[in-house]
């Protein structure tokens, strides 16, 4: 689990009087050790407050749930551990009189089959069944690790608890999320029309920047303020620039800090450009460096104006806690059903290229575009093949006609097939893709895709579907 993005949990140890409740003490020692280890900060009742540090009775319950909202603005989900059967009552009430509206995870400890005694039998695996039965009266969503009981000393539990802390951190980081829309979306794009309103009904806004703004306070900075001088040096570490003219580093080191400013003063955690032409027409280079810096610091930053394909970048790298990037699903590979090829100009995070080779990341230009508004305009993407390894992709989408979100995601492979081409690329295999291509196609969805190389597509779509209650399709 990512320290640097650590998750707070509640905690609640089940007990019921009528098994041994010697267990929950041993359990709860447990339980905490592991979230320990895995860097999870912790909120849970007193160890001397309840018995065996359990909570079983209704006192019990309301010291929990107290205990729960004080901890309101930092608590980021609960996990529900029962070392014996467990009141589900108690466990109900607790989250009930706590009202986080956070996610839930319901697990149970394992019996051993050579000590089934009654001082020793624990019968969680019937409790857990009550307590689920229970929440879900109490119209309480929750979520269930991957088998009915689990040893928390496991590696797979501890994957489980991974992927929750995933889905946890996705319900976070949507909370009152502010997105920053710079440029109108480029005329020829009817494909990424959005929704601000159904945006912000489910706590996302969007603040906008209309371009001539951006230029006209880039025309303000001097070639020698220390920011400029910084970003351009931050450039030429960040990526190989040989032949780019040391003009056009000027304007995209520019660009880079205006767009910096625009979201620290308004509290941006992603954001959304035009790009396709007016850029490159008007100011003369592409602000795909920008953009590409950006997205490889956990600033999400898509192209086109696409405010939901930014959305997704973040939902992602907010699972992952690794950078995300904007790919167009773009081409086919070979017959073969199952692989095809992505692609951007682009501005994928230099973190999806590989390193060394012909291959590797460097500026360059844009050559879809050069011949349109001259080569000289269109300095500054970030070209290269993406490396081979796994990863996730996703695509969030406003419904207009349905008046809903909807979201799709799924897990793949970037292969090493040969591949000679421009931009940002690579060779991609997807189980049942044909099937997920008639699924985008029938269902209205934008040919923009976000990818992160980590597999999480179980956490996002958890979050999305069962804790915002937004229509998220799980490809398998």
């Amino acid at each position: 689990m990512a320290n640097d993005n650590p998750v707070t949990l509640g905690v609640i140890v089940g007990n019921r009087g009528f098994f041994p409740d010697h267990l929950c003490a041993a359990g709860r020692q447990k339980i905490v050790a592991l979230l320990e280890r895995e860097g999870v900060r912790l909120a849970i009742t007193p160890e001397e407050a309840t018995n065996n540090g359990a909570v079983e009775t209704l006192a019990e319950a309301r010291l929990c749930a107290d205990l729960f909202r004080a901890g309101r603005d930092e608590i980021d989900g609960v996990l529900v551990t029962l070392p014996n059967f467990g009141d589900e009552r108690a466990v109900a009430n607790a989250l009930r009189w706590a009202d986080l509206g956070v996610p839930v995870l319901v697990h149970a400890f394992a019996d051993s089959p050579s000590d089934m005694s009654l001082a020793s039998r624990r019968d969680s695996f019937c409790g857990k069944i009550s307590v689920c039965n229970n929440l879900r009266q109490y119209g309480i969503p929750f979520s269930l690790t991957s088998r009915h009981t689990m040893d928390p000393d496991s590696e797979a539990f501890a994957e489980d608890l991974r992927r929750f802390a995933a889905t946890c951190r996705v319900v976070r980081s949507l909370r009152n999320l502010r997105l920053g829309q710079i440029g109108a979306r480029p005329a020829a794009f009817n494909t990424v029309r959005y929704s601000e309103k159904l945006l912000e009904r489910s706590g996302i806004s969007v603040e906008t920047l209309d371009l001539s703004e951006l230029l006209g306070r880039i025309r303000r900075l001097a070639d020698d303020e220390a920011p400029v001088v910084d970003k351009i040096e931050a450039m030429r570490a960040y990526t190989r620039v040989d032949g780019i003219p040391r003009d056009r580093l000027m304007k995209m080191a520019k660009l880079g800090v205006c767009i910096d400013r625009f979201m620290d003063d308004h509290g941006l955690a992603a954001t959304a450009i035009q790009c396709w032409t007016a850029l490159e027409e008007f100011y003369g280079v592409v602000p795909c460096t920008a953009m590409s810096m950006m997205s490889d610091r956990l600033m999400a930053s898509a192209c086109e104006a696409d405010i939901v394909g930014a959305l997704s970048m973040y939902v992602l790298q907010e699972a992952a806690g690794a950078p995300a990037a904007l790919l167009d699903w773009n081409n086919d590979y070979g017959g073969d059903p199952d692989k095809g090829v992505v692609f951007h100009c682009s501005n994928l995070p230099k973190s999806f290229f590989v390193d060394e080779g012909a291959d590797a990341h460097r500026m360059d230009f844009q050559e879809i575009i050069a011949g349109a508004v001259g080569k000289e305009n269109t300095y500054g993407t970030i070209t290269g093949r993406i490396a081979p390894g796994p990863f996730t992709f996703a695509r969030i989408s406003t419904d207009d006609l349905e008046g809903r979100m909807r979201a799709y995601a799924g897990e793949g492979v970037f292969t090493a097939d040969a591949l000679r081409t421009f931009g940002g690329y690579g060779v991609f295999e997807v189980a049942n893709m044909q099937r997920l291509l008639r699924y985008v196609c029938a269902s209205g969805f934008e040919h923009h895709v976000a990818a992160t190389r980590a597999l999480v597509a179980d956490a996002v779509c958890e979050a999305l579907g069962k804790y915002l209650s937004w229509d998220a399709y799980r490809h398998a």
